[in-house]
């Protein structure tokens, strides 16, 4: 990322994260009191994420990197994660009624203005995964890493305005045409709609978006577009 593009970056997501702050900060005891009404428990939920990628071997292994203290919305039940760390999957039975509303909304992420504000995160980036998960992923999907180097995760981005929570896409997206070839290119029936398909389309938008950083007029085009279609994705409830 260009030194120019990352300042203006910088200005940038400290505006909007303050201006995003003071507009949805009133709005917080109505949705925590949506969440305790149907699960009992504490509202926020937080929880280590990899902020960026320090180094690491050939194919994802002994990856290094620099964490940070996401906060979000919980939107899971209690202890939905006694048995080990999961992604997120289509119609997950952890997630509450309330939870699954705000996943569609996207209101669970809001939050994270106080993780941008701080500077762990920017309001524009590759979603931050766990670091436990990406390790996974990183040795399953190749260069998956690369999208955490250099570049800060994000509050939205462009993976998360045309897709949905967990990474699918639309068949009728501008995508879909080429699905076949990128989930499942071996026909394996056991593997089919398996999660890592999913990110790995996922991964494709992150690294275009990584790359029109190298340009400030690229950079300025896909910023602005994520985020004019970001409440769009809010009010569609395009989330999962």
């Amino acid at each position: 990322m260009r030194l120019g593009v990352r300042l203006i970056k910088r200005v940038f997501d400290i505006a909007c994260s303050a201006t995003g702050l003071a507009i949805t900060v009133p709005f917080y005891p109505l949705i925590a009191g949506a969440i305790y009404l149907e699960s009992p428990g504490p509202v926020f939920y937080k929880q280590r994420r990899v902020r960026r990628l320090l180094g690491g071997g050939a194919g994802g292994k002994d990856l290094e990197f620099e964490d940070f203290e996401i906060l979000k919305f919980r939107t899971m039940v209690l202890d939905a994660e006694k048995n080990g760390a999961q992604l997120a999957a289509k119609a997950d039975r952890r997630v509450t009624r309330v939870g699954r509303f705000l996943r569609k909304t996207r209101i669970d992420e809001l939050p994270q203005l106080w993780n941008v504000w701080k500077g762990d995160m920017s309001m524009v980036g590759p979603r931050p995964e766990r670091p436990e998960i990406l390790q996974q992923l990183a040795l399953a999907i190749p260069y998956f890493e690369e999208r955490t180097r250099g570049v800060k995760p994000g509050l939205t981005g462009l993976a998360q305005v045309c897709l949905g929570y967990t990474g699918e896409a639309d068949p009728k997206s501008e995508i879909g045409a080429y699905l076949k070839d990128l989930t499942n290119p071996f026909g394996i029936p056991e593997a089919e709609g398996a999660l890592a398909d999913d990110m790995r389309v996922k991964l494709l938008y992150d690294l275009a978006y990584c790359a029109s950083l190298e340009d400030l007029k690229s950079f300025a085009r896909t910023e602005l577009e994520i985020l004019l279609k970001t409440p769009l994705v809010m009010l569609r409830g395009s989330g999962q």
